[in-house]
């Protein structure tokens, strides 16, 4: 996942040449992301750092497939201490610069797959003394439901519109609303969607 189509374009072209790797698709868009991992169910999925600062992409799809290797390309702003670590929590298996060489990316898809863990050299000396359970203890993750509703709401859709489209009971809508509210500590479901945007778990164009 980038926001680049080049980019994703040479990223596509490397993967598909490469021999025991298979492409299956890409997208620049949050919402994009996670209907195509529902659909194909990828081992491997790539996923530009500025798309999902703070790693709750990686958490909703990790949440409902543990065996998803998640592999971060690492943008300058993010090559911190601070971003490595809520990544590694978040449950992102790899973290490599989108700045380096194709050899190094395609290491990274390959190691954190089998591996189930890998960190470029330039970037594991930022992940020093991460104490994974304290780290993920403290993050209040959505369910894949949940972000779905979150969505909806920020749409600007009320209980009964949402509760229409994901065809389940009002009630059922409440009880995902009040999970949304306090997993987010949000005062009310406006503060939600800002808090949302500003986490980078919603993006402007969810619907693309």
């Amino acid at each position: 996942m980038d926001p680049v189509p080049l980019f994703r374009e040479g990223v596509a072209a490397v993967v598909r040449r490469t021999p025991g790797l298979h492409w299956l698709g890409a997208t620049g868009h949050l919402h994009t992301a996670v209907r195509l991992h529902e659909r194909l169910r990828p081992d491997v999925l790539l996923v530009d750092s500025v798309l999902d600062p703070q790693g709750h992409l990686a958490t909703l799809l990790v949440e409902t497939d543990p065996g998803l290797a998640v592999v971060s390309l690492v943008r300058e702003p993010h090559r911190t201490a601070k971003y490595v670590r809520a990544a590694l929590a978040a449950g992102v298996r790899g973290l490599v610069p989108r700045t380096g060489e194709i050899a190094e990316i395609l290491l990274a898809i390959t190691r954190s797959h089998q591996d189930r863990v890998y960190l470029d050299p330039t970037l594991a000396p930022l992940a020093a003394g991460f104490t994974p359970a304290a780290e993920a203890g403290s993050r209040r993750a959505l369910s894949r439901r949940e972000y779905e509703v979150l969505q909806l709401i920020a749409d600007g859709l009320e209980n009964q519109a949402v509760a229409n489209e994901l065809y389940v009971s009002v009630e059922t809508v409440r009880t995902h609303v009040k999970n949304i509210l306090r997993k987010l500590r949000a005062r009310d479901r406006t503060h939600a969607v800002s808090l949302a945007y500003q986490a980078g778990l919603l993006t402007g164009n969810l619907r693309a």
